[in-house]
């Protein structure tokens, strides 16, 4: 999986189905790792997780037989490597959809196939084979009687020749005749949808000097102007998929839906990864389930139901590329979650409340987590966060949030160090254990960060537990 950043909004200061057409959650199943559960485990965690729907960069026979009867809905995926073989040949489409999908359902709830992965940025011209690897496959299902399973391609969004303001959203030029038209009539022909994979994360990273890090995350923020038609927008993910909403409309394809099939953010990065981290992962992920479950669409498609399959299951640990390629999952291949975030409605309404974070914050929490610890983990004070915003976040952990600070008054077993980050840091961790080490619990507005290695104060050694 290669991502690349897109810009969005440099020219300007930035400042699981609830009803009828509702948008769902599903989450992407990748596999690049020597230390991962069986595929019947996988299948029996993402239930328990109460999630409906899966991808796949695959079709590997041992996963789609433990998801059999399993009631999951599954996207496989034709690998980029065979989009040739495909596309060259219709028998090869007959074998390859004889083998890897009527072999299986309906027994594997197979609802969908990428075909290829990010196609445009693959290294190697494979371009041309795209869309004629998509029409041998729908013929393919066809002559099986599986024609309601729907073929589209992820799209990353370097395809975009342009993105702001999200209005002006284009395809590459050099697309549009040759691959982006046929594809998109495909589609439209075939009443299926386009997959894109938009990560706001790298356009952070790249830009954080303009586009604010609530703004990325969807915390609340004063919203980003669109001046051709006066909508602003309050989250970078929205501004993202309209620019490809716009960019299909203005090739003729203006009710096609999307879906989108990866976005994410790294619970860690290397040191230049600006804004990679466990508490932004679990804030950017854990709004951006509760968004699509709002069922609010976006600003220039408010309809639109934005199904999402979140990045990813599991940490892989044989990823190449920077640390953050390893750090995308919301569990460990131990099964242990790497920071917890609500995926379903009712998940949501027993969340407790946030503290409000601070406007167009664009610190870098750190935590000092070697990825290996499990599923236990503190809340401590960010000092770099400035002794006002600490004071500030400490006092409502002590009122109005409920922690337990009786033991860092004068004279108690956690007094000393008499420190305002040692202080804080107690009562931020009281309030965090005690709403169940939930996303968002852990913030105050920038001033708190989650470790997964026990914190010591001193002699204080802060609870696990209330």
């Amino acid at each position: 999986m290669k991502k690349v950043s897109v810009l969005l909004g440099v020219a300007v200061a930035l400042a699981f189905v609830l009803s009828a057409g509702a948008g769902t959650v599903g989450i992407n199943y990748g596999r690049v790792a020597n230390d991962l559960p069986s595929a019947v485990k996988v299948m029996q965690l993402v239930k328990s997780a109460g999630i409906g729907k899966v991808k796949l960069y695959d079709a590997d026979p041992s996963v789609l037989t433990a998801f059999s009867g399993s009631g999951i809905q599954l996207t496989i995926a034709l690998p980029n490597e065979q989009l040739y073989f495909v596309s060259r040949r219709l028998s090869r489409a007959y074998a390859w959809v004889k083998q890897n999908v009527a072999a299986y359902v309906p027994g594997t709830q197979i609802v969908a196939i990428a075909v290829g992965n990010e196609v445009f940025v693959n290294p190697k011209n494979i371009t041309a084979f795209l869309v004629p690897a998509m029409n041998n496959l729908h013929l393919a299902l066809l002559k099986y009687g599986l024609g309601d399973i729907k073929i589209s391609s992820p799209l990353a969004l370097s395809a975009l020749q342009s993105s702001y303001p999200s209005s002006a959203g284009a395809f590459k030029a050099e697309l549009v005749d040759t691959v982006m038209k046929p594809m998109l009539d495909f589609l439209n022909n075939t009443g299926s949808y386009l997959m894109v994979n938009a990560y706001p994360f790298f356009a952070y990273k790249d830009n954080a000097d303009v586009i604010s890090l609530d703004y990325a995350l969807f915390n609340p923020n004063n919203g980003v102007p669109d001046p051709a038609t006066g909508l602003v927008y309050k989250n970078l993910f929205d501004a993202q998929l309209d620019a490809v909403f716009a960019a299909a409309s203005a090739l003729g394809h203006s009710t096609l839906d999307i879906v989108v099939t990866e976005t994410g953010w790294p619970s860690k990065g290397d040191e230049a990864e600006l804004g990679a981290g466990m508490d932004n992962a679990a804030t950017y992920n854990g709004n951006l389930v509760k968004h699509v479950l709002s069922n609010s669409g976006t600003p220039l498609r408010p309809k639109a139901t934005l199904d999402t399959f979140l990045f990813a299951l599991f940490n892989e640990n044989k990823k190449p590329g920077p640390t953050s390629e390893r750090n995308y999952g919301l569990f460990y291949p131990t099964e242990a979650k790497v920071y917890d975030i609500a995926l379903t409605p009712e998940a949501i309404k027993n969340q407790p409340p946030q503290v409000p974070s601070s406007s167009h914050s664009t610190s870098k929490p750190r935590h000092s987590s070697n990825g290996n610890a499990g599923s236990q983990t503190w809340c401590v004070a960010n000092g770099k966060a400035g002794n006002e915003k600490l004071q500030s976040a400490l006092d409502y952990a002590c009122g109005e949030g409920s922690a337990d600070c009786q033991q860092i008054q004068p004279g108690a077993a956690c007094y000393n160090p008499n420190t305002l980050e040692a202080h804080a840091s107690y009562a931020f961790n009281s309030y965090y254990q005690k709403n169940s080490r939930k996303a968002g619990s852990c913030y105050f507005g920038g001033a708190a960060f989650i470790v997964s290695q026990p914190p010591k104060f001193g002699s204080c050694v802060l609870p696990t537990g209330y």
